[in-house]
């Protein structure tokens, strides 16, 4: 396969995170877009490297998935204590965290 199949894929990726993060309100859906958006810059990291036969790429991808890892545990924490003290997961009822 070329690598600008892979590039498109990846594009669309980050598209489609992107755009989720920008029109969604739901808490979880932003973190699964963003989640995505990781996803579509670590497949462009192998597919570089895999073009310049040097494993650093994929190397740094292992290391960002296991950060990605910590952050999806720590944002779902976070996101399940806003839904106890609200009872939503819209992000506009956020806004002050006072009440």
């Amino acid at each position: 396969m070329l690598i600008s199949h892979f590039l498109i894929v990846a594009g669309l990726l980050f598209a489609i995170g992107f755009f989720g993060v920008m029109l969604r309100t739901n808490a979880l859906v932003m973190l699964m877009s963003l989640e995505l958006m990781l996803n579509g810059v670590n497949l462009m990291l192998v597919a570089f490297s895999r073009q310049h036969l040097n494993m650093d790429g994929a190397l740094f991808v292992f290391f960002s998935i296991t950060v990605a890892a910590a952050e999806v545990a720590v944002g779902l924490a976070i996101v399940v204590a806003l839904f106890r003290k609200k009872q939503t997961v819209d992000v506009n009822a956020f806004k002050t965290l006072n009440n």
